[in-house]
C-alpha cells in the first residue's frame, strides 16, 4: 500500500496515472509537478484545504480544464494505459470512459427515462429498440439503488426528485456508456445528512465495478468512503497513502495538522 507519493502502484493496476503534471490558469499554477496513481477498483478520496487543487486535478481527468481558454498544462495524465492529452484523443470519448460528478445534482430538464439514455444516445453508433433500452434503464437504475422508487414514474421530469434521488440519477445517467472512472466532485455537499448517508452507501456499492475518485473537504466522509486517500497542499500531492493509515498515523507533518484542524 502506497505511503508517499514516491511509491509506485503495480503495473497494471492504475486506473488514472499522472506524471509531472503542471496547470496554470493565466499566470497562475494551480498544480505543480504532479505524479500520482489512482488504483483500479477503489475508491480514492482527495483531501485538502480550498484552493489547493483538488477539483483542478479531478478536473483535468476528463479534460473539463479545457473548456477555458487560458488553461495551460504540461505532464501527462493516462487513464488505463491511455494518455488522454494525446493529440489524436478525443474529448469526447475520453468523457465517455471518465464520467462527472459535481456538487450540485444537474438532472436535464427531461424524462428520468430520457436522463439514463442521455449518454447513450449521444455517444452511440446505432439505434437500440425500446426492449434495449429498457434494460438499460433498469439496469443503470437498480446500479444506483433508484429502481425501486422511480420505476412506476420513468416518464417524469428528474426535477421532480428529491435532491439525493437527483443526485444518484446523475450517476445513473454515466453508467449506460460503461465508463472505466467516475469522477466525484463534492457530491454530497448539497445534501443533507440523511442524503449523504444514502450516497456514500452508493459509492460504497459502486466500488470495484469503477474506480471512483472523490473530492471532499468532509474528513469523516473521506475516512468513511473511501479505500485510499490523497492530501493536497497548494498545488502540490503531499501524501497518498491507506485511508486508515494516513488518519491514524500520517507520514507527514503538513497531513497530520490538517486532518486535525490545525488549518484549512
Amino acid at each position: 500500500m502506497r505511503t508517499s507519493t514516491t511509491a509506485p502502484t503495480p503495473a497494471g493496476h492504475a486506473a488514472i496515472t499522472a506524471r509531472g503534471l503542471n496547470l496554470w490558469y493565466g499566470d497562475f499554477q494551480a498544480l505543480h509537478d504532479v505524479d500520482l496513481d489512482i488504483r483500479q477498483g477503489l475508491v480514492t478520496s482527495m483531501i485538502g484545504p480550498s484552493g489547493c487543487g483538488k477539483s483542478t486535478f479531478l478536473r483535468s481527468c476528463n479534460r473539463i480544464n479545457e473548456r477555458l481558454d487560458y488553461v495551460r498544462t504540461t505532464g501527462t495524465i493516462q487513464v488505463l494505459g491511455h494518455d488522454i492529452y494525446a493529440p489524436e484523443a478525443s474529448r469526447i470519448q475520453v468523457r465517455r470512459h471518465v464520467g462527472m460528478v459535481f456538487q450540485r445534482p444537474n438532472p436535464l430538464p427531461l424524462s428520468i427515462r430520457d436522463n439514463v439514455l442521455f449518454g447513450t444516445r449521444l455517444h452511440g453508433t446505432g439505434r437500440r429498440s425500446r426492449r434495449d433500452e429498457d434494460e438499460l434503464v433498469e439496469d443503470a437504475l437498480r446500479q444506483v439503488l433508484l429502481w425501486d422508487r422511480v420505476k412506476d414514474r420513468l416518464s417524469r421530469k428528474a426535477t421532480s426528485l428529491s435532491l439525493e434521488e437527483q443526485q444518484k440519477l446523475c450517476i445513473a445517467r454515466l453508467l449506460p456508456t460503461k465508463p472505466s472512472v467516475l469522477l466525484m466532485d463534492e457530491p454530497c455537499s448539497a445534501l443533507d445528512p440523511e442524503a449523504t448517508s444514502a450516497v456514500e452507501e452508493l459509492i460504497w456499492e459502486l466500488r470495484g465495478r469503477y474506480s471512483i475518485l472523490i473530492v471532499t473537504h468532509n474528513m469523516a466522509q473521506a475516512r468513511r468512503a473511501s479505500d485510499e486517500c490523497v492530501f493536497m497542499l497548494m498545488g502540490k500531492v503531499i501524501e497518498h497513502a491507506a485511508t486508515e493509515q494516513m488518519f491514524v498515523s500520517p507520514a507527514r507533518r503538513e497531513t497530520a495538522d490538517y486532518i486535525e484542524g490545525r488549518f484549512g
